[in-house]
């Protein structure tokens, strides 16, 4: 069973961008490769069990287990040292990936109370978005009686295309809510 986005992608956002663009090879056709789910937590220094609890909030949230990421060095200010545990991530690619954005587009993102649509400049220049949610609860895998503290997320979604223009009309037409400037 092939995920509902995929498809879509494959019949109707695929020849969209081929026909917007003018590509000439099918293989030109920019498309989704991975979304990266990741939690920083500097509470995880001083709280221990911070990491487990947000380990599991990605984990209900992607149906994948994170992983933990560590400090590369030490900064004194911080009291942070080189092995920290300081965060969370989960990369999700193929299937998963496209259920994932289908959730986060139909389910959670609408949750958002004031909600006017995602910002249209947040691309980082190669085609790729990142948008960050102030909290996890928005998701409907989160049960809110089993939340110890509210966290923010970070979600990147890295696609294949060149411009900022093509990766903002490929996510346009997988159903992104932006908004109009």
């Amino acid at each position: 069973m092939t995920a509902r986005l995929l498809t879509r992608y494959r019949e109707e956002v695929a020849p969209a961008l081929r026909r917007d663009f003018q590509y000439r090879n099918v293989m030109e056709v920019p498309k989704l490769t991975k979304i990266v789910v990741n939690i920083g937590l500097g509470e995880a220094l001083t709280d221990g069990n911070a990491l487990d609890r947000a380990a599991e909030d990605v984990a209900a949230i992607t149906g994948q287990k994170p992983v933990i990421n560590r400090a590369k060095r030490s900064i004194a200010n911080f009291r942070l040292r080189e092995g920290n545990a300081i965060g969370v991530s989960a990369t999700l690619r193929g299937e998963r990936m496209y259920e994932f954005f289908d959730r986060l587009v139909a389910a959670a993102l609408p949750r958002i109370r004031d909600f006017q649509g995602l910002n249209p400049n947040a691309f980082d220049g190669r085609g790729n978005y990142s948008l960050g949610l102030r909290e996890q609860l928005m998701f409907p895998e989160i049960d809110y009686d089993k939340v110890d503290k509210v966290r923010g997320l970070q979600v990147t979604i890295v696609t294949t295309a060149k411009t900022d223009a093509e990766g903002r009309r490929l996510l346009e037409l997988m159903g992104m809510p932006f908004r109009k400037n």
